[in-house]
């Protein structure tokens, strides 16, 4: 092979990395650059509009997940005033996955929060010993085919238009995106699973709530966002005793306090590093 073949494919090689790098349009090194300060929080509420998620008897988690997120929001702004809390919804809206983690990285964010509801394969009706409890998601490359919460959430993104040339940079199936992802969300996975053990152990001790843990997922939904992430199931809404609870306002405001704990205690570990 000459050398004349050989440049051209290094320099198409090159031109293809740095494209697929730009694609992800990271905001800046928020950890390095504040010094391990936590000044803004953004909140996702998940799911929306034509997406309306998981389902129970009764209500739709894009109901739930809007509801809870407003009330966080609402208690940041009261409780934490130092912090700056930002929604990637406010209303019945679809808001594209791509977007959700644009609007997060455009106002510089140090936490991503976003709020979900899980759902089992058990159907709505009642019955004893049905699936229940919290899950808090970060994300991971590893198995991502074989993930079955994966598979649900990022099954918001076929209601997209255009959603192969959105996301074929996302794609964990292309060794070179696998590495490329793999190197940019390394960065956070550290703080990601502290915040997730932190939420888990709120939930579970504070709250006596049962809990899946905290486990590693292929979530477009965090695998753009240039801080750390965490998403939480807060409950089965197809288990009509969860349903209730989460769409109570005694749950909602439960939950919501169970996230700011699980803050402030974030907010001190960065501050003792």
């Amino acid at each position: 092979m000459d050398q004349k073949y050989l440049r051209l494919i290094f320099t198409f090689s090159a031109i293809s990395f740095y494209m697929l790098l730009c694609s992800f349009t990271p905001a800046a090194d928020t950890i390095k650059s504040t010094g391990f300060k936590l000044k803004t929080v953004i909140i996702d509420a998940g799911h929306g509009g034509k997406d309306g998620g998981a389902h129970g008897a009764f209500s739709h988690e894009k109901n739930v997940t809007l509801a809870i997120a407003q009330k966080l929001q609402a208690a940041i702004q009261a409780q934490l005033p130092d912090l700056t809390a930002v929604m990637t919804r406010t209303d019945d809206t679809f808001i594209e996955l791509n977007r959700r983690s644009a609007i997060a990285n455009k106002a510089q964010g140090n936490l991503f929060i976003s709020i979900h509801c899980n759902s089992s394969a058990e159907g709505n009706a009642y019955r004893e010993h049905k699936q229940n409890g919290v899950m808090l998601l970060v994300y991971g490359l590893h198995r991502v085919r074989e993930q079955l919460e994966a598979m649900r959430e990022n099954a918001s993104i076929l209601i997209e238009n255009d959603y192969k040339e959105k996301y074929q940079a996302l794609d964990a199936t292309d060794p070179a995106n696998a590495i490329i992802l793999d190197a940019f969300t390394k960065k956070y996975r550290k703080q990601s699973i502290k915040f997730g053990e932190l939420l888990n152990q709120e939930f579970t001790e504070t709250d006596g709530r049962s809990s899946l843990g905290v486990r590693e997922q292929g979530l477009y939904v965090l695998a753009n966002s240039a801080m750390p992430a965490v998403l939480i199931e807060t409950g089965f809404i197809n288990n009509p005793d969860e349903e209730t609870f989460l769409n109570s306002e005694e749950g909602q405001q439960q939950i919501v306090q169970t996230i700011i704990r699980s803050i402030i205690a974030y907010r001190t570990a960065l501050t003792i590093q």
